[in-house]
């Protein structure tokens, strides 16, 4: 007990601590530092991805419109076109493009709307519309018509509704093809 004792009462052995406590918490900090650093740098290259994909869909989106209006003129269908993007992973905001391939209404149907409806879906549930994959919550249709991809900024997404669900998605795809290519 004593030699236990004399060591730790011995201002040697308390100087020794206190070098350790000292560096240890210099490495700590340091380690706490490069964390944040990062985690900023991080940040920092997300908001340039997310930037970079906005730039490159304001550039593309009114080509991509352009051809799904022709292929839906093309199998003879009139009603909306919607091109969005996403950034980041988490869907909180979006911008996008939309156009009326004809008309924006139909036998009281408000095509606008049900193209608005597939695009919320796809948003939440980062899916194709009508994709069954849970069940349909309000203010949803559920129905085709548009599709999804993921790409290195974020998701890009095509919409049409005026068709068939097959037809819109036919003419939708030719828009998310063309915008794919960019990114």
């Amino acid at each position: 007990m004593s030699i236990f004792k004399n060591h730790f009462s011995n201002p040697k052995y308390h100087n020794q601590m206190k070098k350790r406590i000292i560096l240890l918490s210099l490495i700590l900090a340091i380690g706490s530092i490069q964390t944040t650093i990062s985690k900023n740098k991080t940040s920092v290259d997300s908001n340039k991805n997310a930037k970079s994909g906005e730039k490159t869909f304001t550039v593309q989106a009114d080509q991509a419109l352009a051809l799904i209006s022709q292929a839906a003129q093309k199998i003879s269908i009139q009603g909306v076109a919607i091109v969005a993007f996403i950034p980041g992973d988490a869907t909180v905001s979006w911008i996008s493009k939309m156009k009326v391939v004809g008309n924006l209404t139909h036998d009281k149907a408000n095509l606008l709307a049900i193209a608005s409806t597939k695009a919320a879906e796809m948003a939440d549930t980062h899916l194709d519309s009508g994709s069954g994959i849970r069940e349909i919550y309000s203010g949803e249709l559920g129905y085709k018509g548009g599709l999804i991809k993921k790409v290195n900024s974020g998701f890009i997404l095509a919409v049409f509704s005026g068709g068939s669900g097959e037809q819109d998605l036919e003419v939708a795809k030719i828009g998310l093809e063309w915008l794919s290519k960019f990114y």
